[in-house]
């Protein structure tokens, strides 16, 4: 893409959300990426609230915490479902929230704390900090929290080295998973921290260095993301297995970034000499809605990165309950289906 093109879909992007190109600030420009990535993309029927009022109260424990280190700190709810046993450690997911969204309205769309009452994993949800980014969206595309030293990867880490101080946490069975903006964090998580995060589950998001900046940001946004030479996503050193999950009508994140977070994955564990068998499998209507849905099996059969693209998706968590913003009832369980992923082998 040229710096004309680059120029135009920046441009388009900013009419769709009914903004000015001419920002003066950084804290303006995260809001500008926060509108854009808040108020698109979302079909008719798709919960696309802000906010939400409190969940429903769950069997468990939903812990308010807070964790800081020397790049700042950050709020999290922590949820403790009523089979946790203090001596037997449990399997955690960090669940990384898109913009406009809290730890308690992605918990009260995604329904994980259902999923972790019946499977007996802990759940944790960090918050952005308003005064970190005013959309509530986690900066993916600041080149300088695209590194194990940036400080959101560094407080995110450090929310589970918190969690595992106090709680029994199998160190094996630590994974991140994210929304939109959320899940183009826990593709940073997964490449940064690979001794951290087993696995990594993508919705709707983007790969990592697809953006340096706001402009970079929109343009890989509305169109494919950036390739080097060659024409293979950026490299990242580490290979973590990896589902991803993106609507192929997705007007807010374009499904090219989808396709990139795979091919990112599968890149990796190349690198690491495990190529990896890729097996496809027919399409089907599921949840009302027909996905495709590709694995990659490395050398000893075991899946190492899955690939849902669900037709006629948009911005919207898959099976996701109205109880919380920009979800979609139907396709498949995304819930469901990142344990099983998680968990499952």
């Amino acid at each position: 893409m040229n710096p004309s093109d680059i120029s135009q879909t920046i441009d388009r992007a900013l009419a769709a959300a009914g903004l000015d190109r001419d920002l003066p600030s950084l804290a303006e420009a995260r809001a500008t990426i926060a509108k854009a990535l808040g108020s698109a993309g979302v079909l008719p029927g798709a919960s696309a609230r802000a906010r939400t009022a409190a969940p429903a109260s769950y069997p468990g424990e939903f812990l308010a915490c807070t964790h800081a280190n020397g790049a700042g700190s950050r709020d999290y709810k922590l949820y403790v479902p009523p089979s946790y046993k203090s001596g037997r450690p449990a399997p955690l997911i960090v669940m990384l929230h898109g913009c406009k969204q809290d730890p308690d309205d992605f918990a009260a769309g995604t329904g994980m704390n259902a999923l972790a009452d019946t499977h007996g994993f802990l759940v944790a949800y960090p918050a952005q900090h308003p005064r970190a980014n005013g959309g509530n969206c986690w900066n993916w595309f600041e080149a300088d929290q695209q590194v194990r030293t940036g400080a959101e990867p560094s407080l995110i880490a450090g929310i589970v080295d918190a969690i595992a101080a106090d709680h029994a946490v199998d160190p094996s069975r630590v994974f991140v998973a994210g929304l939109s903006a959320g899940a183009a964090m826990a593709v940073i998580l997964g490449a940064a921290y690979p001794e951290v995060f087993a696995g990594v589950a993508a919705h709707s998001g983007l790969p990592r260095g697809a953006a340096h900046d706001m402009g970079s940001a929109f343009a890989a946004m509305r169109a494919a993301p950036p390739q080097p030479a060659g024409g293979t996503p950026r490299a990242t050193s580490a290979h973590v297995r990896t589902i991803v999950f993106h609507g192929d009508a997705d007007a807010t994140v374009n499904p090219a970034n989808g396709r990139a977070i795979v091919e990112q994955a599968v890149a990796a564990f190349e690198r690491a000499e495990l190529p990896l068998r890729q097996a496809p499998r027919a399409a089907a209507v599921v949840g009302g809605r027909k996905a495709a849905s590709t694995d990659f099996l490395d050398p000893s059969g075991r899946i190492a990165v899955r690939e849902w693209v669900v037709q006629g998706g948009a911005h919207a968590w898959f099976g996701g309950s109205p109880a919380g913003s920009y979800t979609d009832a139907s396709g498949p369980d995304a819930s469901a289906e990142i344990v099983r992923f998680f968990l499952g082998q």
